[in-house]
């Protein structure tokens, strides 16, 4: 029985989420049908939700959609390898930190989108250069995170490490990467949110391929609903990529 009182309480949150939203979008539609709303800049919802349909059944949304998170996840994958391999280096080699360490602070506050220009210079228009740009944004966080986390390992697993005779590899993959890993996992999570913001606003900018890029033709073609569409379809993407890393974050918790 307590179970399912648990279950009907989330229920219930979950929707009282919804009345706030609800509410927005009831007034919206009546204000936009009696006319109290310019139709070529706010929309009324019905016709919003009538262009997002239209989206779907020809396939443009599914389509900017895959490009957009190829282009995010790619960019994520980059920067996790770099940033938890530099990291590492940063953490235990007080040489490479002393040698490295400035150009790192020196890099970390440049903003990604400065790096557009010279990405497109580099990679042209396409996949590279915007997983290039989400992959600068993203590995800060992932490098922060695994610099201190490896640095806060207790010392006893690294001196185990060198008793074993372990390799630089063994001790990575056995005694680094584990006991390092929940605090990594917070600048995974951190940096998953960065990629998508960053997918979205290079394509916005230069690259025409994906959401951002349809988001922005749908204004050109002065279409203000379909652009809305665009929008909230971003926004509930970015909204499922939240919960899903809370639930993630939960799970690392409790385990």
């Amino acid at each position: 029985m307590s179970q399912r009182v648990v279950i009907l309480e989330r229920l219930a949150s979950g929707w009282r989420g919804l009345v706030v939203p609800c509410v927005i979008l009831l007034v919206w539609e009546a204000l936009a049908c009696t006319g109290q709303l310019p139709p070529d800049t706010l929309p009324a919802p019905s016709r919003i939700g009538a262009a997002g349909f239209g989206a779907l059944l020809d396939g443009s949304i599914l389509l900017a959609t895959g490009q957009t998170l190829l282009a995010a996840l790619g960019g994520l994958v980059l920067a996790a390898l770099l940033g938890v391999l530099g990291g590492v280096a940063l953490a235990l080699s007080p040489r490479v930190a002393r040698v490295v360490g400035p150009s790192v602070e020196a890099m970390r506050p440049v903003p990604a989108v400065a790096l557009m220009p010279l990405a497109l210079l580099v990679f042209g228009f396409g996949l590279s250069m915007e997983v290039a740009v989400v992959a600068f944004a993203c590995v800060w966080p992932v490098l922060v995170m695994t610099t201190a986390a490896v640095r806060g390992i207790e010392p006893r697993l690294l001196d185990v490490a060198r008793v074993l005779e372990m390799g630089a590899g063994a001790r990575l993959v056995r005694i680094i990467v584990p006991a390092a890993l929940a605090r990594i996992g917070v600048g995974l999570r951190l940096s998953m949110g960065i990629a998508l913001v960053v997918a979205v606003t290079v394509e916005i900018a230069i690259d025409p391929r994906g959401l951002g890029f349809q988001l922005m033709t749908a204004q050109q073609s002065l279409r203000p609903d379909l652009m809305y569409a665009w929008l909230a379809w971003i926004g509930i993407i970015g909204w499922g990529l939240n919960r899903l890393l809370a639930r993630v974050g939960t799970a690392g918790d409790a385990s």
